[in-house]
C-alpha cells in the first residue's frame, strides 16, 4: 500500500511540474502581450492581472467543501479544463473584452486546481513524509516555471502576436497534460486512521467527518473561524504572501528600477537568483528544518526577510556606489528564495495537520484564499507607495511585516499542540504512551488543536509529565 500511495504521489508531482512548466511560458509575458502586442494599453493589462486574482478570489471560498464532498480529483479536472480553455482564449482573444473573460476562466480554473492538488498530496503523505513531499512540489513549481519562462523567452517575439500564441497553447497543452496525469490517479480512500489530526485521534462526529461523509460537520466556515490556531496561521499567512510575492513583480520591481537604479535586464537577473536559490538549496534546507519546530522556522523566514528588506532599504542609498547597490538588491531576491525553501516545508503541512478529518479540502481553500489576498493586496499597496515617491516608508512597511511574520510565529508556536509544531520528534515520540494498539491516537485527542481556548494542550515542545499525560488519556477514555 505504501509503495502503491508514492506511485500516486509521484504522479501528482508530474502533473504539478508540468502544469507549472506551461506557466513558465505565459506569466513573465503576460503585461506586455495585454499592453504591446495587442495594444490594448497599460490599463487593459492591469485590468487583466486584477480578473485574475477575483476569479481566484470569488471560487476559494466554496471550492474547499467540494473537495471535501466530491474528493480532489474531479475538481482538479474541472479546474484544468477551465485552466487549458482560458490559456487558449487568452493567445487568440484580441479585444479587451475576450481577453478579459480569458483572464477570468484561467485565474479561476487555476485557483480551483491549487487546493485540489495540496488535498491530494495529504491524502497520499503521512506526518512524517508531509513536509518533504510539499518542499518536493515547491521546488517542481520553481523549476517549471524557470524552464518555462527560459525556454519562452527564446520563442517570443514582440513583433509577432503569433508568438504569443504559441506559448498560451503550450500553456493550455500543458494542463491538458496535468489532466492526463490526474486521470490515472487513485487516491486512498479517507478514513478514521488517516492521517490528520482528528481522524487519529478518534474526533467525535461534530468536529470531523466519518468514513464515507456521514456527519460532516456543519457551518464549516464557522467551525474554521473558531479554530484559533487556523485563524492565527491565516493571518500570519497573509502577511507572509504580502511581505514577500505580493512585491516582487510590483513594489520591490519598482523600487529597484526607480530607487536603486538598476535596468530591466538586471532586474531579470534577480527573480532569476530567486528562483536558483530556492532550487539549489530547497532539499539542503529541508533537511536542517526536519524534526524542528515549525513556528520557529517561520520566525527565523522573518529574520531573513528582514535583513533582506534592509539590504533592498540600503541599495537604495547607495546609487553612486551602483555595483554595490546591484549586488544588494540580487542579494534581497536570493534571500527571499532562502526563506521561501523554508516556507514550503513547514507552512502547507501545517494547514493540513490543524484540518479536521473531512476538511483538509476546505482548510486547504481557506489557506489559498489568503494567499490569494495577500498577493493582490501586496502589489496595490506597494505600487501606490511607490508612485508617491514614499521610498523610506515603504522600505520601513516591509521591514515592520518581516518582524511581525517572526513576531506572529513565535505567538503561534504557544497555540500549537507537539504533534502539530514538530511531528515526528522524540519529543512527540515520549508523549505517546507505548504498549497498547491506539494510544498514539489517544494522546494526539488530548492534544488536539481545534479545541477550546481552555483546552489544557501544551504551549511548546516541552515533553509533560507522565500524570498530565495518564490525566488526559483517561479524561479521553472517559
Amino acid at each position: 500500500m505504501r509503495t502503491e500511495t508514492g506511485g500516486m504521489l509521484r504522479r501528482i508531482q508530474l502533473g504539478n511540474a508540468l502544469s507549472a512548466f506551461g506557466s513558465g511560458f505565459t506569466v513573465p509575458y503576460l503585461f506586455v502581450y495585454v499592453a504591446n502586442v495587442r495594444e490594448l494599453g497599460p490599463g487593459t493589462a492591469g485590468a487583466v492581472l486584477a480578473a485574475f486574482a477575483a476569479a481566484a478570489l470569488l471560487v476559494l471560498p466554496f471550492v474547499g467543501r467540494v473537495i471535501d464532498r466530491r474528493g480532489p480529483v474531479p475538481v482538479a479536472m474541472v479546474g484544468t479544463g477551465a485552466a487549458s480553455f482560458g490559456a487558449l482564449g487568452f493567445g487568440l482573444a484580441a479585444s479587451a473584452p475576450t481577453v478579459l473573460a480569458s483572464a477570468a476562466v484561467m485565474g479561476g480554473g487555476i485557483a480551483v486546481v491549487q487546493p485540489a492538488l495540496a488535498t491530494m498530496i495529504v491524502r497520499c503523505s503521512t506526518a512524517t513524509t508531509r513536509s518533504r513531499a510539499f518542499a518536493t512540489q515547491f521546488f517542481l513549481n520553481n523549476l517549471g516555471m524557470g524552464l518555462g519562462g527560459l525556454l519562452g523567452g527564446q520563442l517570443v517575439d514582440e513583433a509577432h502576436a503569433s508568438s504569443f500564441t504559441l506559448l498560451f497553447c503550450v500553456e493550455a497543452a500543458m494542463f491538458v497534460g496535468l489532466a492526463v496525469v490526474l486521470a490515472t490517479v487513485r487516491l486512498p480512500a479517507p478514513s478514521p486512521t488517516a492521517d490528520t489530526p482528528v481522524a487519529r485521534a478518534g474526533a467525535p462526529a461534530q468536529v470531523g467527518a466519518a468514513v464515507g461523509g456521514r456527519n460532516r460537520p456543519r457551518n464549516g466556515w464557522g467551525a474554521l473561524l473558531r479554530d484559533r490556531p487556523m485563524v492565527l496561521l491565516c493571518v500570519l499567512g497573509f502577511v507572509l504572501f504580502f511581505t514577500c510575492y505580493g512585491q516582487f513583480e510590483s513594489g520591490l520591481a519598482a523600487y529597484g528600477v526607480e530607487v536603486t537604479g538598476i535596468s530591466t535586464s538586471t532586474l531579470g537577473l534577480a527573480l532569476f537568483a530567486n528562483t536558483a536559490m530556492i532550487v539549489l538549496t530547497q532539499f539542503v534546507v529541508l533537511r536542517l528544518v526536519e524534526g524542528r519546530r515549525r513556528s520557529r522556522v517561520i520566525a527565523l523566514v522573518g529574520a531573513v526577510w528582514t535583513v533582506a528588506w534592509i539590504a533592498a532599504g540600503v541599495s537604495g542609498l547607495v546609487p553612486h556606489a551602483q555595483a554595490v547597490a546591484t549586488g544588494l538588491l540580487i542579494g534581497t531576491y536570493a534571500l527571499f528564495g532562502i526563506g521561501e525553501a523554508m516556507l514550503s516545508p513547514t507552512v502547507a503541512p501545517l494547514v493540513a495537520d490543524l484540518a479536521p478529518a473531512g476538511r483538509v479540502g476546505q482548510y486547504n481553500s481557506a489557506f489559498a484564499l489568503v494567499k490569494q489576498l495577500g498577493v493582490s493586496v501586496g502589489p496595490a499597496v506597494g505600487g501606490l507607495m511607490i508612485a508617491a515617491q514614499v521610498y523610506a516608508a515603504y522600505v520601513l512597511l516591509l521591514i515592520a511585516c518581516s518582524v511581525a511574520v517572526s513576531v506572529l510565529a513565535l505567538v503561534l508556536g504557544r497555540r500549537l499542540a507537539p504533534e502539530h509544531d514538530c511531528p515526528g520528534s522524540r519529543v512527540v515520540a515520549r508523549n505517546v504512551p507505548q504498549g497498547r494498539p491506539g494510544a498514539a491516537a489517544e494522546a494526539v485527542a488530548g492534544t488536539h488543536i481545534g479545541a477550546p481556548a481552555d483546552a489544557q494542550a501544551p504551549t511548546d515542545s516541552r515533553a509533560p509529565a507522565d500524570t498530565e499525560v495518564r490525566g488526559r488519556l483517561a479524561t479521553t477514555a472517559g
